[in-house]
């Protein structure tokens, strides 16, 4: 397991993960000192050019991986349609984070009804960008190939077609939650698993109860096995809720008797 949280750069984080006396600067570092990944969603937002990528590859140690989340370009304003110049924009960018690479996040807006067409041709986009002979080490190659995952929110994507089309791309369905329960339905679609976490019921709001945090170590590896790898993010930022929550997650899983990768051992 690959557990980390959603983003890094939030103010109530300080005097939770980050010391008072750390500059915001060194936020990044910081972070990469006690998570072995991180979910980029400032992505989503404004796709940063590819100096911004090196530099985040240049301020994490050796083993880190950076998730990155798509652009709002490709999935909320041309909506999957017209897919090869936005993937290419994001993934020419996104390789010069090198090894540091994860997979590429792409979350449908909560209106866009099922459309197989154009996540098929999203989908095989990605399948075809091959990376400039000049990228950094760890991503060229002809058999590079970034993982996608995809998180759906309406309704109209809950068929076995949708999940045999994530199955035949080795995509995998993005599990979620919110409140504490399921929001997607828990397909496994491919020989690695995601699931984000976005809201928990605790007495201490956002975070989550142990209970609910055992039940998704327990599906998780029902699921996947051994060296087969899951990706759990916490998007539950507010009061520092998320990175709390994430280290609860590594321990449950730990105590469960579940590989989980450590910081240190990215160092």
């Amino acid at each position: 397991m690959l557990i980390g949280t959603s983003g890094w750069q939030y103010r109530d984080w300080r005097d939770v993960l980050y010391p008072a006396g750390v500059p915001q600067s060194r936020w990044l570092e910081c972070y990469a000192g006690t998570f072995p990944v991180v979910e980029n969603n400032g992505t989503f937002y404004r796709l940063p050019g590819p100096g911004a990528f090196a530099a985040w590859r240049d301020r994490t140690p050796d083993g880190f991986t950076m998730v990155v989340k798509a652009s709002r370009y490709l999935t909320h304003i041309r909506r999957l349609r017209d897919p090869v110049e936005p993937v290419n924009r994001l993934l020419e960018a996104a390789v010069q984070l090198g090894p540091r690479l994860g997979p590429v996040l792409i979350q449908l807006p909560p209106n866009m009804t099922a459309d197989l067409d154009a996540l098929d041709g999203c989908l095989t986009a990605f399948a075809a960008y091959r990376p400039p002979k000049d990228a950094p080490s760890g991503v060229g190659g002809r058999n590079f190939r970034v993982r996608v995952a995809v998180e759906f929110r309406h309704e109209t994507w809950r068929t076995e077609e949708t999940r045999s089309l994530l199955a035949h791309h080795d995509a995998a369905l993005c599990w979620a939650d919110r409140g504490e329960e399921p929001v997607t339905p828990l397909w496994r679609t491919a020989e690695w698993g995601y699931l984000r976490l976005h809201e928990g019921a605790g007495q201490s709001w956002p975070r989550y109860t142990s209970r609910t945090l055992r039940g998704w170590v327990k599906s998780l590896a029902d699921c996947w096995h051994s060296g087969q790898d899951v990706f759990v993010f916490f998007n539950n930022d507010q009061h520092g809720a998320a990175p709390q929550d994430a280290m609860t997650f590594a321990k449950l899983s730990r105590e469960a008797g579940h590989e989980v990768r450590s910081a240190s051992a990215s160092a």
